[in-house]
């Protein structure tokens, strides 16, 4: 039960992915190219682990 992401999470993620295809399945990466986006660490770190998901799935 510890992969349960909010909507907000989500749906911003996808929003991202959609956008700009420059994140990568490396988190640490995702998390610098968020840095300045987002005002929220704890979001920050969420939606980095989310796309790092998102991309492994892709593959």
């Amino acid at each position: 039960m510890g992969r349960i992401k909010s909507k907000l999470v989500k749906r911003t993620a996808k929003a991202l992915l959609n956008q700009e295809n420059k994140f990568s399945s490396n988190f640490e990466e995702n998390k610098k190219r968020l840095a300045d986006t987002m005002p929220s660490k704890k979001i920050k770190n969420k939606i980095a682990g989310y796309l790092v998901r998102l991309k492994k799935d892709k593959n």
